[in-house]
């Protein structure tokens, strides 16, 4: 793991203890009684987290999870399937999906150098209630 700052740290840990996607907002409320003060920090250590492959950032519901998949920092891609009913996160790995991008990206001479794929629907749990 790389050498985080303690910003960082403590991001990363609040975010690993969660299945759910949070907000930088409700991880800086959950943090404040550890010294994180301005969304600032927390938007730093996001910035970082990020680009360090540490954490993902969630576009659709504008939160962020830790990554969960040891090789989505090499290959670049991850998937998630987001429930919209519980709000848990499963982070996909598929090593045949991401080929199939990227040859497909290729045939167009299209660099693939990052990719998120969000899958919404309900997760096992919920489609069975």
């Amino acid at each position: 793991m790389t050498d985080l700052t303690r910003n960082q740290q403590l991001v990363f840990n609040a975010l690993s203890k969660h299945a759910a996607p949070m907000s930088a907002y409700t991880i800086l409320e959950e943090l404040r009684d550890s010294g994180l003060r301005a969304p600032l920090q927390v938007y730093r250590a996001l910035d970082k987290l990020c680009a360090a492959g540490l954490v993902h950032r969630l576009e659709s519901v504008n939160a962020f999870v830790a990554c969960r998949n040891e090789g989505c920092e090499h290959s670049g891609a991850a998937v998630f399937a987001i429930c919209d009913d519980c709000g848990d996160v499963a982070e996909l790995a598929d090593e045949a999906a991401m080929s199939t991008l990227q040859a497909t990206a290729n045939s167009t001479g299209f660099r693939l150098e990052k990719t998120t794929i969000e899958l919404h629907g309900a997760c096992r749990r919920c489609s069975s209630q």
